[in-house]
């Protein structure tokens, strides 16, 4: 993947040293647009990219992986300032939908004059801890035939979790706060209070929109009538599309309320549900103002505000 990569940025390089330099490509406004996806793992993220990757082609934009060593989400600092090079001022992948496994950066501290969109998913954390646990064991439907971490332990996660295992502490709650805090060190820190809220912060204010995989339909709804120019067709698409559903994690096993009663008198626990329960909230307000039910069916609001009194008058 990544040979194939670096081919085809040379090519691209190429092509536009051919065609002249590359500082003389003026970008129309709606065109200079960049969305991020910092992806949280087991949150549907395959789905919700598969999406991005099949209208890109229509809708005239591109799409780049983000792919870091080791799935590490943190960068270094070197790799910050090459990675918000690239995404403001690499014209010839613009109007872009970037996406990884990388915490929340913050391009206004790089003096950078237009900021990227930012997006995101999250996902109740028992369930999301729970699907990556057998993630790691069985993989998923996605690409059946790779080796995971783990494969070959039998060991379901209610007996992880009898046992202390540390495969299911309470520690691996610990991902979607630091993912939306950022790259500081306190945000890194388990079960840090600076941490939750710096990732709430961030949510309501660095972020376009963060959905719920459990209403992840309605998140691509909103996305389509508010940023047309990416997801123009989404809504349908999940509908009705084959890849609406990938990546189902193969042979989980829900766990008991036991397990679950134990996972949540942890701290860390009562932090990242606190967090989840706060962007849910955010999300079912935003939904809110812009979509009406009509016969068991949601559908989007049309323009509601317009302009008056607009002096001085044009003859």
């Amino acid at each position: 993947e990544r040979a194939i990569a670096r081919h085809e940025v040379r090519e691209i390089e190429q092509r536009h040293t051919i065609d002249g330099p590359r500082q003389d490509v003026t970008l129309d406004e709606e065109d200079d647009v960049v969305i991020i996806y910092n992806r949280v793992p087991k949150t549907a993220s395959t789905s919700f990219t598969n999406i991005a990757y099949d209208l890109c082609a229509k809708n005239k934009y591109h799409v780049l992986h983000i792919n870091t060593t080791k799935n590490n989400p943190v960068m270094s600092l070197q790799d910050q300032v090459r990675f918000v090079k690239n995404v403001t001022s690499w014209k010839e992948m613009k109007p872009g939908f970037y996406h990884g496994h990388i915490s929340y950066l913050d391009f206004a501290k790089f003096g950078v004059k237009k900021k990227p969109i930012y997006i995101n998913v999250i996902r109740d954390p028992i369930e999301r801890l729970v699907s990556y646990y057998y993630f790691l064991r069985f993989g998923d439907d996605y690409r059946p035939g790779l080796r995971r971490r783990k494969q070959g332990d039998k060991k379901t996660f209610d007996e992880c979790v009898a046992a202390g295992g540390s495969d299911c502490a309470p520690e691996k709650l610990w991902l979607q706060i630091p993912f939306f805090c950022g790259h500081s060190s306190e945000c890194w820190n388990v079960g840090s209070r600076w941490a939750l809220e710096q990732a709430k912060y961030n949510l309501i204010n660095e972020y376009f929109l963060v959905g719920v995989t459990e209403e992840l339909e309605d998140f691509i709804m909103l996305l389509e009538a508010a940023l047309p120019r990416f997801f123009r067709g989404a809504t349908e698409l999940y509908r009705t599309g084959k890849k609406s559903h990938l990546r189902k994690t193969t042979e989980k096993k829900l766990p008991t309320k036991e397990t679950i009663a134990k996972l949540q008198q942890s701290e860390i626990w009562k932090m990242e549900n606190e967090f989840y329960e706060f962007a849910l909230e955010q999300f079912q307000f935003v939904r809110a103002h812009a979509v009406r039910e009509k016969d068991g069916e949601l559908y989007i609001l049309a323009q509601n505000f317009f302009y008056e009194k607009i002096y001085p008058k044009s003859n």
